[in-house]
């Protein structure tokens, strides 16, 4: 594999070195803010360069990767692995995970009382 010469889109990478299962969801990410380069909020077409750090936001969990080498071509994780260096924070345990809150099915609606219960779990 060799190294890419010239601009690559974040999209495109992000999507080359498998932190996106797909280019149409990396682009979605930067559309919707989960994606910064740099501290700075970017667009899909928004170019790298090596050096540069992107952080990915997904499901509570944020990836901090600096490019080390630009692709464009979806590679192998082993490939992926070499064009990245990975500074993300541990992920957090499962037991740890923010509590869901559930209603038993046929409950009906929630009452008044059930519904503020319900909004502080959610942190609302």
């Amino acid at each position: 594999m060799a190294e890419h010469e010239g601009p690559v889109r974040v999209d495109a990478w992000i999507w080359s070195v498998r932190l996106a299962k797909t280019r149409a969801l990396a682009s979605a990410a930067c559309k919707a803010g989960h994606v910064r380069v740099n501290g700075e909020r970017a667009k899909p077409a928004q170019t790298l360069r090596p050096g540069d750090e992107v952080r990915v936001r997904e499901e509570g969990y944020e990836r901090v990767v600096v490019v080390q080498k630009l692709i464009r071509k979806r590679v192998g994780a082993a490939v992926a692995a070499e064009c990245l260096v990975d500074n993300s924070p541990p992920r957090p345990p499962r037991e740890f995970a923010p509590k869901v809150a559930e209603r038993d099915r046929g409950a009906g609606r929630p009452t008044k009382r059930e519904r503020r219960e319900l909004d502080g779990l959610r942190g609302r």
